[in-house]
């Protein structure tokens, strides 16, 4: 018996719907959510829980890949997801409840956009029908945190979670990285709907960066890069995020180039190497400073001119001379400082395609011209600019600890966060970071607490790694609280608190521009931060003497299943040298107290 066309047709119609209903099931949003971040390959996410958000709540509990860490503060869940992800190149995931808990998290959010940090930060809302109705604890997500992440998605329908969450993930992680918050409403989390399984692609028609740079454009770039007479390479914290320090170092390294670091890019090069001038800026060396003001061609990879970089723009521009600029990121490009050679796309990609024309090319570095260059940078290095009271045996330079911190951990697998300050400044300065992604600190917002949740959040994804967090007493109070999540999640952190009873930075500024006047820059009630740290279960230690210095910082490292909480009593006088002063040149900096 002959089968008509239309009975074929019909069978292969009910046979697909019977496949597709099988492996189709019925699952509430919450569920959705977590099936999506185990899809995602989440292992971490950072939260406090609340009313809105108890249904992805009651779905963590039924799943056991992804670990939930439970903060104290929702503003210590985002640096922490932040933290993880600047040391391990992931996306970083938090989630919040509604209301307070959103507002709570906005300092952390906007901590990581402004060092382009992937984030996805799950936010609950009250029900889809009680939007704009002043709600308990109903507050305009989207609205409130449009300017401070890269997108923000507001979730009506449970059929969009999935597909929402991959497209959340691909803008956190795709073209300049960034935070991305999806605000979902409690009966989107309640609501079952049929799950047919996590998309595979992704498609946005209107979100495409560009990865490759113009081929014609890194001709150009490396043509007047091999005729320059004082060339300078200048990299930011774009070379760490793109993975690309490798071709870097490669690149300085063929070239035989000078190179500086930002503060947020160190590590990308090692600090060891001679060819490095140390960070440049606000509290940069002379010799990088210098060699970023009197350079002839300036190539300037995944950084962005800010203002603690060069200073005033009008005596930037005084000297004449070529930049090119690599960002994958086209409004960073031109924005502060006209570049002649911009070439948009991926760090790592278009330093790839530089180092392969150079080894194609037959013109070579003016190697004359390159070592007259080196003389006059190394005439400035003689200055000295880092030097400090060394031989002082009557208080604890800050300085000093960092170096002695650093000459202990230099061989080991060490990662170093700080908060911010002087102390963060110290740290950058005298912690020569040979190794990307070991240097985790707030640059673009400056934040303060950030120190304590960052170390937190590494720990958990490097638990073989030392981790110390170089903060102040002033910023460690603001996240004082993560200690009691330390103890709970048994991430054995070290804490070194370099503690001179002023909030430093502040008093440092008042004593140079304000003739003296410290309002409100004493610290005049600290707590005993030895007995505060005993009584979130840790080890605390008073620090009062140069010579306990060492011994203190190598009892911590024995301690390795503890959180240590070591109290340095450091010296109240001491500034941040070298220091450029807000509406000055880079060039124009004070080198300590014989300037004032």
């Amino acid at each position: 018996m002959e089968i008509s066309k239309a009975e074929i047709a019909s069978a292969t119609a009910a046979s697909q719907n019977k496949s597709t209903t099988a492996s189709t099931q019925e699952l509430r949003g919450a569920e959705v959510l977590v099936k999506a971040l185990q899809a995602e390959g989440v292992k971490y996410i950072w939260g406090y829980p609340g009313g809105s958000v108890l249904h992805i709540y009651d779905a963590f509990y039924k799943q056991d890949t992804i670990q939930h860490v439970l903060v104290r503060h929702e503003q210590a869940a985002v640096h922490a997801a932040d933290g993880y992800a600047r040391a391990t190149g992931d996306v970083g995931v938090a989630l919040v409840t509604s209301g307070p808990g959103v507002t709570n998290a906005v300092t952390g959010i906007a901590t990581a956009y402004m060092d382009s940090i992937p984030l996805v930060v799950i936010t609950g809302q009250v029900p889809t029908h009680a939007i704009g109705l002043d709600a308990f604890q109903e507050c305009d997500t989207v609205g409130i945190t449009r300017p401070i992440v890269k997108h923000n998605f507001l979730v009506k329908d449970a059929n969009d979670l999935a597909e929402t969450i991959k497209k959340a993930f691909h803008i956190a992680r795709s073209g300049r990285p960034g935070p991305v918050v999806i605000d979902i409403p409690k009966d989107v989390s309640f609501k079952k709907v049929p799950y047919a399984g996590y998309p595979t692609s992704v498609e946005m028609r209107s979100y495409n960066p560009v990865r490759k740079g113009h081929g014609g454009q890194i001709r150009k770039a490396l043509q007047l890069l091999l005729t320059a007479k004082r060339p300078y390479i200048y990299t930011g914290g774009g070379v760490l995020l793109s993975n690309a320090s490798e071709e870097l170092r490669t690149l300085v390294d063929m070239l035989g180039y000078p190179c500086t670091n930002t503060l947020m890019g160190l590590g990308a090069y090692p600090a060891s190497d001679r060819k490095f001038l140390g960070m440049l800026g606000m509290h940069g060396t002379v010799e990088a400073n210098n060699a970023m003001q009197n350079c002839d061609v300036l190539l300037a990879v995944g950084a962005r001119f800010d203002d603690r970089v060069i200073g005033n723009p009008k005596h930037f521009a005084q000297n004449e001379r070529k930049i090119i600029h690599i960002d994958i990121d086209p409004s960073s490009i031109s924005k502060r400082v006209k570049v002649d050679i911009p070439i948009v796309g991926d760090v790592k990609d278009v330093l790839g395609e530089m180092i392969a024309m150079i080894k194609e090319s037959a013109v070579k570095p003016d190697a004359n011209a390159l070592g007259a260059w080196w003389e006059t940078i190394d005439g400035w290095r003689e200055r000295n600019c880092l030097k400090y009271d060394r031989g002082n045996k009557d208080v604890i330079k800050p300085q000093y600890v960092v170096e002695t911190l650093w000459d202990m951990t230099k061989d080991a697998d060490t990662y170093i966060t700080s908060d911010v300050g002087q102390h963060q400044m110290w740290a950058a300065q005298y912690y020569r970071f040979d190794e990307p992604r070991r240097w985790i600190n707030s640059g673009g917002l400056g934040t303060m607490g950030v120190g304590i949740p960052y170390a937190m959040g590494i720990k958990l994804a490097k638990p073989d790694s030392e981790v110390f967090c170089i903060t102040g007493e002033g910023s460690v109070q603001m996240c004082i609280q993560e200690l009691s999540t330390c103890l709970q999640y048994n991430t054995p952190i070290k804490i070194c608190a370099l503690n001179n009873r002023y909030l430093g930075m502040v008093r440092q500024w008042q004593e140079l521009d304000y003739e003296g006047r410290y309002s409100h820059s004493y610290m005049d009630a600290l707590p005993n931060f030895v007995k505060l740290a005993e009584a979130y279960g840790h080890v605390g230690m008073l620090i009062e003497r140069p010579q306990d210095v060492e011994p203190a910082l190598r009892e911590a490292r024995k301690l390795k299943d503890r959180t240590v909480f070591m109290d340095f009593r450091t010296d109240p006088t001491e500034n941040v040298f070298p220091m450029v002063q807000a509406g000055k040149g880079i060039t124009e900096m004070l080198l300590g107290s014989e300037d004032l």
